[in-house]
């Protein structure tokens, strides 16, 4: 861990309650983060580094090699908990000169991953958001979001939020296998409906697509449809991104899981990104389906972009 983590650092220790994971507790000195030009948000919360959700190819992963720790185990079981991020929001908020801009939140790891549980850190987050009436999005993956859905209805009724879960694919089996420490995408999409029941405009990131693995015949079709049964906002499809430091995380995975793939993702990721046309295709695809249901939502409310995050390691858009 680098000297500069050593000196914000309170304590590290294993946490009984969420085997296997160790709690990293820091002092934060800021929590809003400016985000580069490029990317559909300008400002971002991110109370922790690190995810247990343990996506195979989340492409966060790299952010912790600049701590000194792996991309790998270490990003999955080594958790950053800032402690103090709702004492700093309030004050950096409070600021004069903080413009109330919008503030994007889920953007480097899940606020509501398991240790939240145990933190809470996000409930004064919002509180601090609610009090200055500021307006906010939250993408994430943790159903554990809806034990604050008293809150992001009181921050609906005084400033413009939204949420949206990313939701790759609702085949069990892919879910088990690539998305080890998530919720299920049922209860994920269950999740959709009941904040937009409660009158909190909620959407579907399908993100990360991976091709020969969630994109067979029908699978992005069912994400679609289910999207639009639990009343999204919208529904937005991302081919998966291969940028380096994820890379070599994610391959050997698919050689030991899906060897047989192996030359097709060669193929297609020569660098970070598919080709155009396959990403294309997949919009179009998404678009269809949209049309087979009556096309009730959007299709593109989040921006496929390239990110900057191999200029600004601390800020990407999470896509696991």
């Amino acid at each position: 861990m680098t000297e500069q983590m050593f000196e914000l650092a309170r304590r590290t220790f294993d946490t009984p309650e969420f085997r296997g994971i160790t709690c990293i507790e820091v002092d934060a000195r800021s929590v809003i983060n400016k985000v580069p030009g490029g990317m559909p948000f300008d400002w971002t919360i991110n109370p922790y580094r690190g995810c247990s959700h343990a996506c195979v190819y989340c492409f966060a992963r790299p952010t912790h090699t600049y701590l000194d720790m792996d991309a790998g185990r270490d990003f999955e079981t080594k958790i950053v908990v800032k402690v103090n991020a709702p004492e700093v929001l309030a004050r950096e908020l409070a600021s004069r000169r903080w413009k109330g801009e919008h503030i994007a939140m889920g953007t480097g790891t899940d606020p509501y991953q398991r240790v939240e549980g145990r933190y809470r850190l996000m409930r004064g987050i919002l509180s601090a958001l609610i009090a200055r009436r500021n307006p906010f999005s939250v993408l994430t993956k943790g159903t554990l979001i809806l034990r604050d859905i008293d809150l992001l209805t009181e921050a609906a009724s005084v400033a413009t939020i939204s949420a949206a879960f990313s939701i790759g694919t609702m085949d069990q089996d892919v879910w088990r296998t690539t998305e080890p420490g998530t919720p299920s995408p049922r209860a994920r999409m269950d999740a959709v409906k009941t904040l937009n029941d409660a009158g909190i405009p909620t959407g579907v990131l399908i993100a990360p697509v991976l091709p020969g693995i969630s994109d067979g015949p029908g699978q992005v079709e069912r994400v679609v449809e289910a999207a639009v049964a639990a009343g999204a906002t919208h529904a937005s499809p991302i081919l998966l991104h291969l940028r380096p430091g994820v890379r070599q995380e994610f391959l050997p995975w698919l050689e030991a899981n899906r060897p047989d793939l192996i030359g097709r993702y060669r193929s297609l990721y020569r660098g970070s990104y598919a080709p155009a046309a396959e990403r294309g295709r997949l919009s179009r695809r998404v678009e269809k389906a949209l049309t087979g249901v009556g096309r009730p939502i959007p299709v593109s409310a989040f921006r496929q972009v390239r990110t900057t995050a191999e200029r600004e390691p601390e800020e990407q858009l999470r896509l696991c």
